[in-house]
């Protein structure tokens, strides 16, 4: 299935339906479908054949989405650039993945001029007003003739190739397959019809494939989308109360941005029903306060995947959010606040030790995997994270209870190792979280000569208040084994993280760190 469909199998159902809105543009169905159609001509005018990679650099827009499914329509690979990302980061995605087109918005054309003289990209296209000399896409599109050919692709090629968010090393250039988003979006939501379906905030970026797969499922089930370029907790809250939005989608930092926003208890949130989270651990303080203060009929859900399974693996539900009943069901849902939530109709999951044997719920190992829409590979580079049979190792680790919900303890990359002893950084964050006085804390191994590595925390305390270390040593004492205490800690105001909230571990080891 080509995912152009996704556009023009509703617009032949439902044309004069609105689909879209950023900003002042509101386009319906059929606007979108023709808008792809035009873009698709454009495309076809590059010399661009079949299979060939054009990117795009810019924040997120209508305009974003029809270049993606324009892309489709013509038979290429879409590449998504994180516009975080460096200069050497942006060379070597454009020059790895062999783009031949870029499109660009003008804020970071600048940046474009810097490396290009160092890309083999052939030709830059400027997405907004564009620079002396460079080509405008709205002047193309203007004197495009619309192009309803469809490219017959196969399930096996490449729609985006989207890369990692390079947390410890160079990104990874993930190869997602026209079959993973078709088996993806099919199988998790219904096919417009003229139903009211709701509207959908979407504010995370469309160059991380939570962004990607909710425009995509949005947009197939006929759920309104409302983009937003970058996040605002402000403009977060206004666009809810003002589109009426139904759906939503953050990341950890923007739920705590949006619940400690002074306009939060003036806004109007009456519409809102489903409100999801993900793409980094979740602090349970922080989703236990949007519990209490958003409106009882907010159905949270904590959504576990990775860009290589195309999005989600697990989900936490809203019927697990719901902190009510006896008190020992009480006491159950709070714990399962904790976990990532079950895996997926079409997702296993299983728990291996080092030797790769099976482990019984209970016990911490490496979370792998089983579905059918893990990535083709990485552009480039051998996948030595599959494994025989179908599984896939993740690279993360924890446990699974009894009843099959999955416990994330951390990356098997940041496993602290003392004197022999195996300790996970998120089991000694838990405890710190729950102290009163801290707001965030990131653990991680510190070299010793003695012990091989010793355990360190960063602490970032809660604004207004003060805490000693001696007491959150004395804190730490009564909760935790003596070899998993921190052995030092240090107080810092804010976390190196990624855009998506996942803390940078790498910059706490580094010397300014202050390790």
């Amino acid at each position: 299935m080509n995912t152009v469909n996704f556009v023009t199998i509703p617009a032949s159902i439902v044309p004069d339906q609105e689909i879209l809105v950023f900003g002042s543009r509101r386009l319906t169905y059929a606007d979108l479908n023709d808008q792809v159609a035009c873009l698709c001509a454009v495309f076809k005018q590059f010399g661009l054949a079949h299979g060939d990679v054009i990117a795009v650099l810019d924040t997120n827009s209508d305009l974003y989405i029809e270049c993606y499914y324009a892309a489709a329509k013509a038979g290429l690979t879409f590449l998504p650039l994180n516009y975080r990302a460096k200069d050497a980061e942006l060379e070597y995605m454009i020059n790895t993945a062999d783009a031949k087109v870029l499109l660009v918005g003008d804020r970071y054309l600048e940046l474009i001029a810097k490396i290009q003289p160092r890309l083999r990209a052939s030709k830059v296209v400027a997405l907004g007003d564009g620079a002396r000399g460079l080509p405008r896409l709205a002047d193309l599109i203007a004197k495009a003739e619309p192009d309803e050919a469809e490219a017959e692709v196969e399930d096996e090629d490449i729609s985006i190739l989207m890369y990692t968010s390079g947390t410890t090393s160079l990104p990874k250039g993930v190869q997602l397959r026209f079959r993973d988003f078709a088996a993806y979006v099919t199988a998790n939501v219904e096919m417009a019809d003229g139903t009211d379906r709701g509207v959908a905030l979407v504010c995370v970026p469309f160059y991380h494939i939570a962004g990607t797969t909710a425009y995509m499922t949005t947009i197939w089930t006929g759920r309104k989308l409302v983009i937003m370029p970058q996040f605002d907790a402000k403009a977060w809250l206004d666009l809810v109360a003002r589109e009426h939005v139904t759906h939503a989608f953050v990341v950890p930092t923007m739920m705590k941005q949006i619940i400690d926003e002074p306009a939060f208890a003036k806004t109007d949130l009456s519409t809102l029903t489903n409100l999801a989270y993900g793409g980094a651990a979740m602090p349970v303080q922080v989703i236990r306060r949007a519990i209490e203060v958003f409106p009882k009929k907010v159905g949270f859900v904590n959504a576990y995947g990775q860009t290589e399974t195309t999005s989600s693996l697990t989900v936490l539900g809203p019927d697990d959010h719901r902190i009510e009943g006896t008190p020992e069901e009480v006491e159950l849902k709070l714990k399962r606040l904790n976990s990532i939530g079950k895996p997926l109709p079409d997702v296993e999951i299983r728990v291996r030790d080092e030797d790769g044997k099976f482990l019984p719920h209970g016990q911490v190992g490496e979370i792998i995997i089983r579905t059918p829409r893990i990535m083709k590979g990485y552009a480039g580079r051998d996948d030595d994270a599959r494994l025989p049979d179908g599984w896939r190792a993740t690279g993360d680790l924890g446990w699974l209870d009894d009843d099959g919900y999955v416990f994330f303890a951390g990356r098997k990359d940041d496993m602290i190792i003392r004197g022999g002893e195996n300790i996970a950084p998120a089991e000694i964050e838990t405890v710190l979280m729950s102290h009163p006085a801290v707001d965030e804390c990131a653990v991680i191994g510190v070299p010793s000569v003695e012990w091989g590595q010793t355990v360190k925390a960063f602490v970032v305390p809660r604004t207004g208040m003060k805490v000693a270390e001696s007491e959150l040593e004395e804190f730490c004492r009564s909760r935790l084994a003596s070899f998993k205490r921190p052995e030092r800690i240090e107080f810092i105001d804010a976390l190196p993280k990624n855009p998506l909230g996942k803390i940078l571990r790498k910059d706490l080891r580094a010397p300014a760190g202050g390790v």
